[in-house]
């Protein structure tokens, strides 16, 4: 018969034997216990979350989601529909801007001689072209202009010529005052005193912020297409001359020198490379008969050259007075605008001035002007009415010109 302590200790064996092999079925149902609640919390918030396209939908332009309404910012402001609006319009695609009509405006011959001169010495730039005709030029996109001399001091006169034209490099100011952008510098007189003083042209136009095409140290320079842009289009613009007094003035023969198309061929091509690099393409050429007011046959053949290969609009200069105006493959030909800025008296003269609008057919206008004194000045309601006239007679019959000089064909 077991005694009292022996029972005790019978029993202790028997519950620590139990412990022994309950406590591990013990843990194990803990542990189980708790990746279950670990797998039940997972798939609840897998449930909450939003899907990938959602996530794209509610993400600002950062790539950050926005703050799920019910959340606070940061700062303790409530997220009011106001603050939803705000970022929904964050990632709206921006407006188009319109783009706005870009204006060229052309003039014709420009010689600063003595006459002129002296008015500007006296009254400055309103005692060369009148107030109504400087808003023309100054307010216009571009103005470009035919520059009929070198600037400069210093070079020999061009032996067994008539007429010589030099202009001291500080006059310059005549033209940044009536706001000219670009030069035409491929004439039959900007090398009348030497490569020297047409170094000091282009260093006098460089100097003066005005670009200058037709002419160069050699052939890429005085070939090169001169671009600006401008309201959302490229505007690209040529020169080239017809009219030189001698082979050597040709950059083709010597450095520096003219850029000339007596074989068109190499105009040709340059418009044709050019077409791609711009949207409205302006050729400038230097040629025909002086005081002769009809182009001569050559005239309209290479136009159309250059049109075939590229040309929106061709502007012609050195016949010293207005020619005729002509229209081929619906694009404009101005054979001459006759002389703007010269010597004391012009008769009949007109800028140009060129509207483009993407997309949309150019506006061609002329604003008739004639000079008196050296003064140019727009010409009066009757006087207009009779250079247009005129224009119209000289031209191809299909083009008329209205009250205001708007062309049409």
């Amino acid at each position: 018969m077991q005694t009292q302590p022996n029972r005790k200790r019978t029993r202790l064996r028997t519950i620590q034997r139990a412990l022994i092999i309950l406590l591990p079925i013990l843990l194990n149902i803990l542990l189980a216990l708790v990746i279950i609640r670990q797998v039940l919390i997972r798939s609840q918030t897998a449930q909450d979350l939003p899907t990938a396209s959602e996530v794209t939908q509610s993400s600002d332009l950062s790539g950050e989601p926005d703050t799920p309404p019910d959340d606070d910012p940061a700062d303790g402001s409530a997220n009011t529909p106001d603050s939803e609006t705000a970022q929904s319009d964050e990632t709206a695609e921006p407006a188009v801007e319109p783009t706005e009509p870009v204006t060229l405006v052309f003039t014709g011959d420009v010689l600063l001689s003595d006459y002129v001169l002296n008015n500007y010495n006296s009254k400055g730039i309103s005692g060369v072209v009148s107030d109504d005709l400087l808003s023309e030029l100054q307010q216009a996109d571009l103005t470009i202009i035919n520059n009929e001399f070198p600037f400069s001091t210093r070079g020999s006169q061009a032996p067994d010529k008539q007429f010589t034209f030099r202009v001291d490099p500080s006059y310059v100011s005549v033209l940044t005052d009536m706001g000219v952008d670009i030069a035409g510098l491929a004439n039959n007189h900007v090398l009348d005193y030497g490569s020297d003083a047409l170094l000091d042209t282009f260093d006098t136009l460089d100097a003066a912020g005005i670009d200058y095409m037709g002419a160069g140290v050699d052939m890429d320079r005085a070939s090169r297409l001169i671009t600006r842009e401008i309201g959302g289009m490229t505007f690209g613009f040529l020169a080239a001359s017809r009219v030189i007094p001698v082979v050597s003035w040709d950059v083709a023969n010597a450095s520096p020198g003219v850029f000339t198309t007596y074989d068109p061929a190499r105009l040709v091509a340059t418009i044709e490379a050019a077409r791609s690099q711009c949207d409205y393409l302006t050729v400038m050429v230097h040629w025909g008969i002086e005081r002769d007011a009809y182009p001569q046959e050559y005239q309209t053949q290479l136009a159309r050259q250059y049109i075939d290969a590229g040309a929106d609009l061709i502007i012609g200069a050195h016949p010293h007075v207005l020619q005729g105006i002509d229209y081929y493959q619906d694009k404009p030909v101005c054979y001459s605008l006759g002389n703007f800025i010269f010597n004391q008296e012009i008769p009949r003269t007109a800028i140009v001035k060129v509207t483009v609008e993407k997309d949309k057919e150019p506006t061609i206008q002329f604003f008739a002007a004639s000079a008196s004194g050296a003064y140019t000045s727009l010409s009066s309601s009757e006087e207009k009415a009779s250079i247009y006239q005129y224009l119209e007679e000289i031209s191809d019959h299909k083009i008329s010109l209205d009250a205001d000089g708007v062309l049409s064909h």
